[in-house]
């Protein structure tokens, strides 16, 4: 699977405001871009787009910032990556300037079942489990 750095910077980024839903208050872009060192106005282009998709909210103004706009475990991965990169073209059409051969129609039905599971797991990832192991890597962390 090949994910823009885009739509990365995206999950990383909604992980965030997941990971304050219960908090009222804004996340301020500038705190998720300098938390993970990712370009403020890169960021901004992101959330635009997460806004645009109906994922996020923003505020303006001193205390303003993102909110997530439903519940974490409404919002999968297959949402936020869509969002900002486009669904991937069905597999077989790389095939399609190809003669349908036994051997094209085999690779081709392999690769798209591969992109139809990738597609399924990010349906299937909610950010409410990835706050989960969110929360248990930073117990272990402050475990050592």
């Amino acid at each position: 699977m090949r994910l823009s750095a885009k739509a990365q910077y995206a999950c990383v980024a909604m992980l965030d405001l997941a990971c304050a839903y219960r908090d009222p208050n804004p996340v301020h872009l500038k705190h998720i871009a300098e938390k993970h060192g990712i370009s403020q106005r890169f960021l901004v282009q992101i959330m635009l787009q997460l806004k645009g998709a109906g994922l996020v909210d923003s505020t303006r103004g001193a205390t303003g910032g993102y909110l997530l706009t439903k519940s974490p475990g409404q919002i999968s991965l297959a949402d936020i990556v869509h969002a900002i990169d486009q669904p991937p073209p069905p597999a077989p059409s790389a095939l399609s300037g190809l003669y349908g051969t036994p051997a094209v129609q085999v690779v081709s039905d392999m690769l798209q079942d591969a992109q139809d599971r990738e597609q399924r797991r990010l349906a299937e990832v909610t950010l409410e489990d990835l706050v989960k192991q969110h929360h248990q890597r930073s117990e272990l962390v402050y475990q050592i």
